[in-house]
């Protein structure tokens, strides 16, 4: 029993973070925030409990996100982040360091991978994998990404969004584009600002988003009350807004994502299109989820879109599925520090 190491998947997020245990599932879905006190950066909270001090804190707390557009863009915070995810994950009576599977971004530079390996090692892991974001997305999402046949995987998270022609289980071509749900939360932040004179918080873009977003025009729309800060008298008030406001004020943002699938389309052989239209395009991710985005796909690229089964949590499982069949995924798996 002495070898006996657990495995664990971890699809770090710019947004949400979780953790996937072999057998087990998803066991650990919390936002990758961080609260940090100014005096002697000690973490004071991680995960759900930081993000409710979000906006919310003391001036001498500061409650951030350690990963910025898919990347670490703080160390150690985001060593303190991982430990804490970790030791969560495996529960305070495990003794044996974990080998931990880390997602990243397709478009991440080797200097970037290599602080994500280290990161996670220094956090207690006693081997660290990184796998590219779309791989794993594949994966989880029940493609057969070893056989000779192209699928495309775009997977739109809070911090990128990223497109990839997977065949024989590798990336044909791909990009990563810094545009995706965070983006979309500011996009509606602004335009209440520049409409309606309101201040609104990160929270409540989102949640706008969530109830009423669509990513095209719609017949019926939905409503809601909004309510913030009035930017002229500094005193709170709320206004009805409505889905197809939402529409125009992140049409932007949509097209940024829909070039980007444009441009992998364009780079990719002719024998792999003629797949990709017959399967269609595979999206997954928390953003991916944004009423009619399959159907804003089809209209601009020609090529039906479809939303995978738990969208959410494909990059997750597919970290718990490559480390369960590590042999059968081991080109496609790139680098490792033991």
């Amino acid at each position: 029993m002495a070898f006996f190491s657990p495995k664990l998947g971890i699809d770090l997020g710019t947004a949400n973070t979780l953790v996937f245990l072999p057998g087990k599932g998803i066991v650990l879905n919390e936002p990758s925030v961080v609260a940090v006190s100014e005096q002697d950066r000690k973490v004071l909270a991680v995960g759900a409990e930081a993000k409710d001090m979000i906006g919310r804190t003391p001036d001498n707390i500061i409650a951030y996100r350690p990963m910025k557009d898919g990347v670490i863009a703080d160390y150690r915070v985001t060593e303190a982040m991982l430990r804490y995810f970790i030791n969560k994950a495996l529960g305070k009576w495990n003794i044996f360091k974990p080998e931990v599977m880390v997602s990243v971004p397709a478009g991440i530079t080797s200097t970037e991978r290599r602080a994500v390996i280290e990161a996670t090692i220094k956090a207690g892991a006693k081997n660290a994998y990184v796998v590219k974001e779309p791989i794993l997305a594949a994966i989880g999402a029940g493609i057969p990404i070893q056989e000779a046949k192209g699928h495309m995987i775009v997977d739109i998270g809070g911090g990128t969004t990223d497109v990839a022609v997977i065949s024989l289980g590798g990336i044909v071509a791909s990009t990563s584009v810094k545009c995706a749900g965070n983006k979309i939360d500011a996009s509606i932040a602004d335009y209440i600002k520049k409409t309606f004179n309101l201040a609104i918080g990160d929270k409540t873009a989102e949640d706008i988003k969530i109830q009423i977003g669509s990513a095209i025009p719609l017949d019926e729309e939905l409503a809601m009350l909004v309510k913030g800060r009035d930017f002229i008298t500094g005193l709170p008030r709320s206004t009805e807004i409505k889905t197809n406001e939402i529409v125009k004020a992140i049409s932007r943002d949509l097209r940024d994502m829909i070039k980007a699938m444009k441009d992998v389309l364009q780079e990719t052989p002719p024998e792999l299109s003629a797949d990709i239209i017959d399967q269609g395009i595979i999206m997954t991710g928390g953003s991916s989820m944004l009423r009619n985005l399959p159907e804003l796909v089809l209209r601009r690229t020609g090529v039906k879109a479809v939303l995978a089964e738990d969208a959410l949590f494909c990059v997750a499982k597919g970290t718990g599925i490559a480390l369960e069949h590590l042999d059968t995924y081991k080109k496609s798996i790139i680098s490792k520090r033991g």
